[in-house]
């Protein structure tokens, strides 16, 4: 078994719990967070209270200091919102050494439209680039509720790399009993869809705050199926691969954001659905749900490319607060065409 140094930028519930699978694999595993919350409770008890109070991890780092990371880690993993990821891979190029290799975990288009693409990773190479550097980047994405990694539930994911031999190296390397990895060169699929799926689990959500009335589980298979063959559709036009939608990466992360408690984005949907607005449901939250980001990404590149998505129109719509969550729900569920 080959140790490997690694570390976490962002010690959040996916983070941490990635931090823990590893720690207990034999694995060394430094932590890097902004948080001093999170900093003090893991250097005095051992556990990250805020984001996985129920796991202990004696045999993990932790340091407020990014250098620290860099100077002894050879896989750097960038546990860390969609929103921040960009500016924190800012901090961390003039330290990078040719030997370090990057596992991006945040998915889908960047907040910012430097790139045409706009997808984080190609974001994070075009940085890179720019700063001469040449190190690989990797995601990792799949069917992942953190609390139950944690736990040691036997989990799937993919690792993906447009260079195959890295994807393979790294799912080798940090693949545990629990944690499944498989290799795939399909970075754009497999982060497309890990982005994606977030939309689905919102309007799945949206369900459950109806429970009292029309919500149910015939309705959150409606809303899964809609969902997801509209996602075959226009993700296909944005260059994955047809087979990418129907592995871990998509119907697997797919199913289990949309039906797990666990999830944010569910949790989110399923406040909406109960009739808060978009700003209480969000305020009553400490960790980001990125579907809301993602669904307006979605839909502005759909625009672009010319292709027609109401199932995505209609969560928008209600995400803008421009119809009611039963329009909503029935416009979603009337966009499926066999």
């Amino acid at each position: 078994m080959h140790m490997s140094r690694i570390g976490v930028l962002g010690l959040g519930n996916w983070g941490t719990a990635l931090a823990k699978v590893w720690c207990e694999d034999g694995h060394n595993v430094t932590g890097w967070t902004i948080e001093q919350e999170v900093y003090e409770s893991l250097m005095t008890t051992n556990i990250n209270e805020k984001y996985l109070p129920e796991s202990e991890i004696p045999r993990l780092d932790v340091t407020m200091e990014i250098s620290d990371i860099t100077d002894t880690c050879e896989i750097l993993v960038l546990a860390l919102p969609s929103g921040v990821i960009l500016s924190v891979v800012n901090d961390l190029i003039p330290l990078l050494r040719p030997s370090h290799v990057l596992l991006d975990l945040a998915k889908g288009l960047a907040p910012t439209a430097e790139s045409e693409s706009g997808m984080i990773s190609q974001e994070i190479e075009a940085r890179l680039k720019a700063a001469g550097k040449a190190n690989p980047v990797v995601i990792l994405t799949g069917p992942t509720i953190a609390p139950e990694v944690a736990r040691g539930v036997m989990t799937t994911a993919i690792v993906a790399c447009h260079d195959r031999s890295v994807a393979d190296r790294i799912s080798e390397r940090l693949s545990t009993e629990s944690l499944v990895l498989t290799a795939t060169d399909d970075i754009d699929g497999a982060e497309l869809w890990g982005a994606y799926k977030n939309t689905v689990a919102l309007a799945c959500g949206l369900v459950d705050g109806l429970r009292g009335g029309i919500g149910g589980d015939n309705l959150k298979a409606a809303l899964v199926l809609a969902g997801f063959s509209e996602g075959i559709k226009l993700l296909e036009a944005m260059g994955a691969e047809a087979s990418t939608a129907f592995g871990p990466a998509g119907i697997g992360d797919l199913y289990v954001t949309a039906t797990s408690p666990r999830s944010r984005n569910r949790t989110l949907g399923e406040k909406l659905g109960s009739g808060m607005s978009l700003e209480e449901s969000l305020g009553e939250m400490h960790m980001v749900a990125e579907g809301v980001r993602a669904n307006r990404m979605f839909l502005n590149r759909a625009r672009r490319l010319d292709i027609q998505v109401p199932f995505l129109s209609a969560l928008g719509d209600l995400l803008a607060g421009e119809v009611e969550v039963g329009e909503a729900v029935r416009r979603m569920v009337e966009s499926y065409e066999s």
